[in-house]
């Protein structure tokens, strides 16, 4: 990027040409790098969102060592930077489904850095007290859909409530909540992350829905898709509709493909045992089978493993 002269008070020449040229006066030269405030401050949020744009790769925030994830247990993950630490839906509560998850549940008590906590929905294996506790005990933020009122929020923490499409700037993340669509109706939201030169989407537990277009043209392409897989039935409200309240393998494939994911990332799936709430059968397998033919690289990671960048 370059700059103006110091007597144009260093103002970036592309926000100059955004906000409709230099400014240039033709009778003064001395004062051709002056724009007007209300110019300015146009220029500058075209900029900002320059980042949100298709195909872009810049991002709010970037780190030389870039950005590591690791798989949490059920639909948790964690995104790390050397000095940073965010977590999407983490779980490490053994009630939340027994023994008919085994998932081990991995342990998030050691954030390092400035410490963030975003969860897609407040129903329980997905906002997990215990495992927010844990994870914000030296103070941070939660992050939470608009609509929803999880509680308790750790002694020392912040509250921070966001609607959807509205970017939070959160340290050295992006974080921006776009629509998803619950099993039951409940609020709940998918997730846009960048850090690090990466961008990521998380999606809870959503089912399909008409919203993955303008996600992708908005946001993607992304580096990778974390997309449950398991295309649950439920059988806890009645009348029982018999159809899934999770994405199939195919669905989140179809996501995945939409978004212009360079990799989907299996999750929420490995609970049996129930008889409310029954999978796909073998939905990893399903996966593979559907993605044979497309572009889309599956990368099964393991609960606690961390994820490797092939590109």
């Amino acid at each position: 990027m370059e700059y103006g002269s110091r007597s144009g008070g260093c103002v970036p020449e592309r926000i100059l040409a955004a906000a409709g040229g230099t400014g240039m006066n033709n009778d003064d030269r001395v004062s051709r790098h002056r724009i007007s405030r209300r110019r300015f401050l146009s220029g500058s949020a075209g900029l900002a969102a320059s980042a949100l744009l298709p195909g872009s790769h810049v991002f709010a925030a970037t780190n030389a060592e870039g950005l590591r994830i690791q798989r949490l247990a059920w639909a948790g993950i964690r995104l790390q930077l050397p000095q940073a630490t965010l977590f999407i839906d983490p779980l490490v509560n053994p009630d939340a489904w027994g023994s008919t998850l085994k998932d081990p549940l991995i342990p998030v008590g050691d954030a390092v850095g400035d410490t963030y906590v975003l969860i897609t929905h407040a129903h329980p294996d997905h906002f997990d007290a215990k495992a927010v506790g844990e994870a914000l005990g030296n103070g941070g933020a939660l992050v939470y859909p608009a609509g929803t009122n999880p509680l308790p929020i750790p002694r020392g923490a912040r509250a921070r409530p966001s609607a959807l499409w509205e970017p939070q700037l959160l340290g050295d993340f992006t974080a921006t909540p776009v629509p998803a669509s619950d099993g039951y109706g409940d609020p709940q939201v998918s997730w846009v992350v960048s850090a690090g030169g990466r961008r990521i989407f998380h999606g809870g537990d959503t089912l399909w829905h008409g919203h993955w277009w303008r996600i992708g043209r908005q946001f993607g392409p992304f580096d990778a898709a974390f997309l449950p897989v398991n295309g649950a039935r439920f059988g806890w409200r009645k009348p029982v509709s018999g159809h899934p309240g999770v994405l199939t393998p195919e669905q989140a494939l179809a996501a995945a493909t939409i978004l212009g994911a360079r990799r989907l990332v299996p999750i929420h799936y490995g609970v049996s045992g129930l008889e409310e709430y029954v999978e796909v059968e073998d939905p990893i397998e399903r996966l593979r089978k559907a993605a044979r033919e497309t572009s889309v690289g599956i990368q099964v990671i393991a609960p606690g493993a961390w994820m490797g960048w092939r590109q």
